[in-house]
């Protein structure tokens, strides 16, 4: 699978609370990885005083898994998610990261600091939004 094969759909990212209803929902960020490959994911976020990047989660196809607990605390978050043949689903927001678990706090002067600088997307959860889903999805684009 080549990286172009792979993208991510903007429009299918929900917020929890909508899809589990008004009820006492569990307020967390969540991914669910609706590819049909086993991918890796890091997540990047603020926690109101210094960058945090966190890596990896490790879901297989039609997996959902929790990255952080509890209310959101940022509008925004970043992901970076590869899967298993080399397809991608990143962006322009770059943090660091390395090949095995981390937590690195900071995104600046990855290199120097010896991790690797990685583009990731941004989620805007909205200013109010106490949960949210992430959905991965195969793209469905003609061959070249």
């Amino acid at each position: 699978m080549s990286l172009s094969t792979h993208r991510l759909i903007a429009p299918s990212l929900f917020a929890l609370g909508l899809l589990a209803g008004s009820s006492s929902a569990h307020a967390d960020f969540r991914l669910c990885n609706n590819a049909s490959n086993r991918v890796s994911v890091a997540l990047s976020y603020t926690d109101g005083q210094t960058w945090v990047t966190e890596g990896w989660w490790n879901l297989k196809a039609s997996a959902c898994e929790t990255l952080l607990r509890g209310p959101l605390a940022a509008q925004f978050y970043y992901v970076y998610a590869m899967d298993e043949r080399g397809g991608e689903w990143r962006g322009k927001a770059y943090m660091c990261t390395r090949d095995r678990e981390f937590r690195i706090e900071g995104r600046e002067n990855c290199l120097v600091r010896g991790y690797d600088r990685t583009g990731f997307f941004e989620i805007d959860t909205g200013k109010d939004a106490k949960n949210w889903t992430v959905q991965l999805t195969d793209a469905n684009q003609p061959a070249r």
